[in-house]
């Protein structure tokens, strides 16, 4: 474990409610109010894979540290498991993870799910976002880019989840980290359903936009599925949400 990762005097690194307090103290609190965030951007792991993912990535800043802490020291502590993204827009994010993955997961593969022609139909009931957002991207130009990286443990999927997702997750094993990116209810709740029977025990979700004023969709699908009815406790909610799978 990295020197620089907050110790937390007090707090017990041990399970309460399904959920690792003191590891979520040390990512959550170390970014937001101690000095993790500036540690993290001198890590040249970081600064590397960062430097990968400019100018392709919409996600915040510290969203995208966290998700760097969870590769680089988190992830490597579970049993082998694979990444899946659902909502990859133009790769940044996927690609980030999957150059991390390269240093600190050996054989682990990243799985880009995506349309990569914009958003499907939403419900504009509770749906900020409209059919056709984010379709200014280009999976060829993304895969390409991932090849002359040398990613070649990036794999992009092109559909809507419910039609590529059922027959891809059962071939490729276990997965470690599910990082859900899509914004509206609908592909919330079905990327977290579809990916449950496939997770490790421990295994982290995280929701990158259910806290964000724009998708209370996203919100809405954390609140109904992950929290009431399968009562998972949030492990962070600064900088996104984060739950972990039950244990075995």
């Amino acid at each position: 474990m990295s020197d620089y990762l907050p110790v937390l005097g007090g707090k017990k690194n041990e399970l309460r409610g399904g959920r690792n307090v003191y590891d979520g103290y040390q990512r959550g609190w170390g970014l937001e109010f101690g000095d993790l965030k500036a540690r993290v951007s001198e890590d040249p792991d970081y600064r590397y894979a960062a430097e990968i993912a400019k100018a392709r990535s919409v996600l915040l800043l510290e969203r995208m540290m966290n998700l760097f802490l969870l590769c680089k020291f988190f992830l490597p502590r579970l049993p082998h498991g694979h990444i899946v993204e659902y909502g990859s827009f133009r790769g940044g994010s996927a690609m980030f993870m999957a150059a991390l993955a390269q240093r600190f997961l050996p054989g682990a593969q990243v799985y880009a799910l995506d349309t990569f022609e914009g958003m499907p139909a939403t419900d504009r009931a509770i749906d900020a976002h409209s059919a056709g957002d984010f379709a200014n991207t280009n999976m060829e130009e993304i895969r390409q880019a991932a090849d002359k990286l040398g990613l070649n443990n990036l794999h992009l999927v092109k559909g809507l989840f419910q039609d590529t997702a059922p027959t891809l997750l059962p071939q490729i094993g276990p997965i470690a980290l599910a990082h859900i990116d899509c914004d509206i209810y609908s592909a919330v709740k079905y990327s977290y359903e579809v990916s449950k029977p496939h997770m490790l025990p421990m295994g982290y979700y995280v929701f990158d936009d259910a806290t964000t004023s724009s998708c209370i969709g996203a919100t809405e699908a954390v609140e109904a599925f992950v929290i009431q009815r399968d009562g998972l406790l949030s492990e962070q909610i600064y900088p996104h949400f984060v739950f972990r799978h039950p244990p075995a």
